[in-house]
């Protein structure tokens, strides 16, 4: 592998600095950006642009009240027990919050340690899970993985308060194994059995985790080769040693910030290796993906498929519909209905994602979408989009060309290929920018 994959990027010839990469560094990384964000990073250059994204200082049209709000909406949610407003919050985190880059990274947490409400029927406790992602979404493995693995959802979700001495339950233990840390491949079926030993006691007691030691078995287990009097701590701090956690973390990140094969596999096992120096820091495994020449290489601009979430949220930031803005209840429908029901995953495996996003029905609900966003009421929104306005914001005219060119380098950063603009020749206005959230390049990040 050369040496230099993971390289600094540097605006050169042959890429060159332009509004294709500023929207590609936003599109990938933080739900996309409103014409003004983009406008100040393309000047800026990709270090600042680079670093506000990091450090979770990237958007300009973040309310006064923002914190204070989004508390009140969280904190609602959790009390009435209603998950659809537990949704609609994260949602307006996502659209409004100062750090989208974090919200990016507590859905892919949220993927990774996949729990349902469904099964654990508890807003109380999803609503906390959802900020222990959000906490510690760039913090050191250790620090994300000890408070999920006791996190009450997750243990409700996965059958641990059955876990007892005399009669182990293999729920948790072999999702641990299986999804949070090694992957498939990396023990074996008596590993799983023995794992579930380590954990018997563990349970929920009114919301919380408790550890129970009349439940525990404390008798000799050998996991992964070695043998003690394990407990569920010990595991724990087995396999976040391990060496195939590293690269599990390595592959996750890859297919998070990469199209499907732009990330070559020696780039990856030498992300893996820096995460095992580094005790599996995560901010720096991020910081270095989002900084690389790789990121920003050609091969890797508009390759991946985005999630519905992102597609949702997406579209409104860059459209920059903030006020008035959609009503977030009507965006985390939205999202459901394209596939991706926040807060109830379809398994312990999380959503499949890549191109199983984008499935006929699936692509009916995002062109529905997009045409409710830009007309207004069934997006929950009183006033329908001005595109003719906003091209004029920007600088440009407020003819049919105008709009077209402004909303096309919003979306793609480069100017409309003449034969797009031939096949949109018979649309304008509302509906010209409708086709072109609903094309099959909008649907790519």
């Amino acid at each position: 592998m050369p040496a230099n994959l993971w390289e600094p990027y540097a605006p050169d010839a042959k890429g060159p600095w332009d509004l294709r990469r500023v929207v590609h560094l936003h599109r990938r990384a933080a739900f996309a950006a409103a014409w003004d964000e983009l406008q100040r990073d393309l000047k800026d250059g990709p270090g600042p642009a680079t670093d506000r994204l990091l450090k979770g200082e990237s958007v300009a049209h973040t309310p006064a009240d923002f914190t204070a709000t989004a508390a009140v909406l969280a904190d609602a949610a959790a009390t009435v027990g209603d998950v659809n407003r537990l949704k609609a919050a994260w949602f307006y985190r996502m659209v409004f919050g100062p750090d989208p880059l974090g919200e990016r990274l507590a859905l892919l947490w949220h993927d990774h340690f996949a729990t349902g409400n469904a099964k654990v029927r508890n807003v109380r406790t999803m609503r906390r899970q959802n900020d222990l992602f959000r906490a510690h979404a760039r913090a050191k493995f250790a620090d994300l993985l000890n408070p999920v693995v006791r996190d009450p959802a997750v243990l409700e979700y996965l059958d641990a308060p059955v876990n007892r001495k005399g009669h182990p339950n293999e729920n948790l233990a072999r999702e641990l194994m299986e999804l949070f840390t090694l992957g498939v491949g990396n023990y074996t079926e008596a590993d799983v059995k023995e794992a579930a030993r380590c954990l018997t006691g563990w349970g929920v007691d009114e919301d919380k985790f408790v550890e129970n030691p009349q439940r525990h078995d404390g008798g000799a287990k050998t996991v992964l080769g070695k043998s003690g009097n394990w407990t569920g701590t010990d595991l724990v701090n087995q396999l976040l040693k391990h060496p195939a956690t590293a690269n599990r973390l390595a592959s996750k990140l890859a297919k998070a910030f990469f199209g499907e094969g732009a990330c070559p596999p020696g780039a990856v096992k030498e992300l893996a290796a820096g995460l095992r120096e580094r005790d599996l820091d995560i901010g720096w495994a991020v910081g270095t993906v989002l900084r690389s020449r790789l990121f920003f290489a050609d091969a890797n601009v508009r390759t991946r498929v985005t999630a519905p979430a992102e597609f949702v949220a997406g579209a409104v930031r860059a459209l920059g519909l903030f006020d008035p803005a959609p009503s977030t209840l009507a965006l985390a429908d939205w999202s459901a209905r394209m596939g991706q029901d926040l807060f109830d995953p379809p398994n312990v495996g999380g959503w499949p994602g890549g191109r199983a996003w984008v499935s006929s029905r699936a692509l009916v609900a995002r062109a529905n979408y997009a045409a409710a966003l830009v007309e207004g009421p069934n997006a929950g929104r009183p006033s329908a989009y001005d595109p003719a306005a906003a091209a004029k914001a920007a600088g440009l005219g407020a003819g049919r060309a105008d709009v077209l060119a402004y909303h096309h380098r919003l979306l793609f950063g480069t100017d409309p290929p003449a034969e797009l603009a031939a096949r949109l020749a018979p649309l304008e206005g509302r509906q010209l920018v409708t086709a072109l959230l609903s094309s099959p390049e909008a649907q790519l990040g």
